[in-house]
């Protein structure tokens, strides 16, 4: 079949790749991040074991199209669209990881995570594991999340961690530095998590029910090992020098 698509048809293999549009000047902005963390990483050798990821993800029953193994054939790319089930049982989790330990999954109970909902997490199940496991001065990640940029998820962490969190920041705000808007490509979480443990949990047979999906999600987490870890944050290290090569443009098509 591959033949006759390739040779008599003369058909191409495109592969699905999903980008976040970026605005004028995120470019820059990624640039400078990268650059910055860069310099950091050269003067202090241990940073990189002291970054901590972090972010939420929504699985939903209907499961997503894996894009890893998905090609649509065609003699042009025919930039399709797939259609998903709407309003599927979902539910959403949040994933904390550094380079030597996996944290969560957690779950949240309700249908959106606000910013009170995330604060709650954080005082009472993140923060508690990371003072007791983590090297000391570790410095934790978000994204510019709505629920991330409630002014009382800041206070506390300007509060708790003065000058080791990054995130969207206001310019009264303690942080380590400010995560680069439109940036999914620099997160351990976007780039290898999430398609990790969707690529494991959305094989057949699908999970029907919601407690199904859970442990399934559960067991994925529980697979990945040190080694992958520490192979994982070789390749943050080296995105960063490629989005310096790229004048912070998007990455994943090198």
């Amino acid at each position: 079949m591959r033949k006759i698509l390739q040779k008599q048809l003369q058909l191409y293999p495109y592969k699905l790749r999903l980008i976040q549009k970026l605005q004028p000047d995120d470019p820059s902005k990624q640039l400078a991040f990268c650059e910055d963390l860069l310099s950091r990483l050269e003067t202090d050798q241990g940073l990189s074991e002291r970054v901590i990821f972090s972010d939420e993800v929504t699985f939903f029953l209907s499961g997503k199209v894996n894009r890893h193994n998905t090609r649509i054939w065609g003699s042009q790319n025919p930039h399709a669209l797939i259609e998903m089930e709407r309003d599927s049982p979902k539910m959403n989790m949040f994933c904390a990881i550094s380079r030597r330990s996996m944290f969560g999954p957690f779950f949240f109970t309700e249908d959106s995570v606000a910013g009170k909902v995330y604060l709650d997490m954080l005082e009472n199940w993140l923060m508690p594991q990371l003072t007791d496991e983590e090297v000391q001065g570790y410095i934790y990640q978000q994204d510019g999340a709505p629920s991330h940029w409630h002014k009382e998820v800041r206070e506390y962490l300007n509060e708790h961690l003065p000058g080791r969190w990054v995130g969207r920041a206001a310019a009264t705000d303690n942080t380590f530095c400010t995560w680069p808007p439109q940036s999914p490509d620099l997160t351990v979480c976007d780039f290898f998590l999430w398609g990790f443990v969707k690529d494991n949990v959305y094989i057949p047979p699908l999970p029907k029910t919601l407690p199904e999906l859970r442990e399934c999600i559960n067991t994925a987490i529980r697979n990945i090992t040190q080694d992958m870890l520490w192979r994982v944050w070789q390749e943050w290290e080296y995105r960063l020098d490629i989005c310096c090569v790229t004048r912070g443009a998007h990455i994943e098509c090198i």
